[in-house]
């Protein structure tokens, strides 16, 4: 799976996913009321609009990026609605061509990660039959809970093609109360859990000298993520914190190997309620929130362009 990401991000020379992380806040009134008036002011009505958001802002960018990450939790607290919204935002996504990384941070053992698992990435039973459930590509895991908490995602990485994003650098403000302790044998902690993501990644490397098995490494901490390149240099970083989280292109260039590889950046907000964001709002109209989010999107292609040239 890791060679097929990278070949889409040098199809479309831009190493950029796209968080679709709708929020009612910034959805456009035309869309919100056109939404309403099939379902009323409700929670099916609110889902319809992020829904229609979702297809309009992916027809508009398809042919820029490579890849689009729904973040789960923005449409697991809408319930089944919210739910329904997921899955069909992710076949829309398959069929216009994205690669499809679902963000869902889980972490559990056993038989429950087995269960996540199974519906993400892998296949449920139904007697003799088998059946794929949400259809990502890609998905986020943490780690923390140890091996047995990432081994059912592994076995089905294998034997559907499919990869992980473990989470090793987040890019939140207080990652580093735990993932910056020193430990007694020395280093960091989010250092030895990159050594196990790459231990773990081993039989997945692909033809790019990358493993199906990457790390999320945020680009607020630029030291640590140049330093995790080093370490790691047949690990895929997620790099989350472009743009509305504050971190510049410059801040996650050491993320890249030299040839311009190794690493994909997400921007949500940034992109998707671009028309609502000051450096575009008196450019476009909220109606035209489209190509607001084709601007940004550009814009941030030749940001990174200039820091990997």
């Amino acid at each position: 799976m890791i060679d097929l990401l990278i070949e889409k991000i040098e199809e479309k020379q831009n190493p950029t996913v796209v968080g679709l992380d709708p929020n009612l806040a910034f959805i456009p009134t035309i869309i919100k009321e056109e939404a309403y008036e099939r379902y009323g002011k409700t929670i099916q009505g609110a889902a319809e609009a992020f829904y229609l958001f979702n297809t309009k802002i992916m027809d508009g960018i398809k042919d820029l990026v490579p890849a689009v990450k729904p973040q789960i939790a923005m449409y697991e607290q809408w319930g089944t609605f919210g739910m329904d919204v997921y899955l069909r935002t992710i076949a829309y996504a398959k069929a216009k061509g994205f690669i499809v990384i679902g963000d869902i941070k889980r972490g559990d053992i056993a038989s429950t990660a087995t269960a996540y698992s199974n519906g993400h990435i892998g296949q449920v039973t139904i007697e003799e039959e088998k059946f794929s459930v949400y259809k990502e590509d890609f998905i986020t895991i943490n780690p923390y809970m140890g091996y047995d908490s990432v081994e059912p995602y592994l076995e089905d990485c294998k034997n559907y093609d499919k990869g992980l994003f473990v989470l090793v650098k987040t890019s939140n403000p207080y990652s580093g109360q735990l993932q910056d302790v020193d430990l007694v044998e020395g280093g960091k902690l989010y250092e030895k859990v990159g050594a196990l993501v790459s231990e773990w990644g081993e039989p997945f490397i692909g033809k790019y000298r990358y493993s199906s098995i990457g790390a999320v490494v945020g680009a607020t901490y630029p030291e640590q993520g140049r330093k995790l390149r080093e370490q790691l240099p047949h690990t895929f970083f997620l790099v989350p914190g472009y743009g509305a989280q504050g971190a510049t292109a410059k801040d996650l260039a050491g993320c890249f190997d030299k040839e311009g590889r190794g690493a994909i950046v997400n921007s949500s907000r940034g992109i998707i309620a671009a028309y609502s964001r000051p450096k575009y709002k008196e450019q476009f109209k909220e109606e035209e929130f489209v190509q607001a989010a084709r601007t940004a999107v550009l814009d941030m292609k030749k940001d990174l362009e200039e820091v990997l040239a």
